[in-house]
């Protein structure tokens, strides 16, 4: 089971951490990728960040406003986003994979969280 939270209401410029707490299963078995949906729009990848943690990769569009942490003694995955802008509303969710390597397809993705509400306003 995957657990989001940290989602709340922030103004443009400021910054959330979100949590992805895992229980259940070791998330050093797994890579973990953030995405988001907005309202009427289709899910989004965010990024994703490998077994070990060592490896991360990040969309374009949020390359150094976003940044993906891992512990997995504390089998957590966090997700610090800085510069918010309104158009990173959304709800926000983190999903795990057991595959080697890693994907931007959330198809490809075992299990998921229910997400958690970020909001960003002018």
């Amino acid at each position: 089971q995957l657990v989001e939270s940290g989602g709340g209401l922030v103004q443009a410029g400021g910054s959330l951490r979100l949590s992805c707490a895992a229980s259940g299963r070791p998330l050093s078995d797994y890579s973990v990728a953030w995405f988001r949906q907005a309202p009427g729009k289709e899910r989004e990848w965010v990024t994703t960040i490998t077994k070990t943690g060592k490896d991360t990769y990040t969309a374009d569009s949020m390359k150094g406003r976003f940044v993906v942490t891992k512990d997995n003694a504390k089998n957590t995955v966090w997700l610090q986003m800085n510069s918010l802008k309104p158009e990173d509303t959304a709800v926000y969710l983190c999903a795990a994979r057991s595959g080697d390597g890693w994907t931007d397809s959330g198809l490809l993705y075992d299990f998921w969280g229910r997400g958690t509400q970020v909001t960003v306003s002018a």
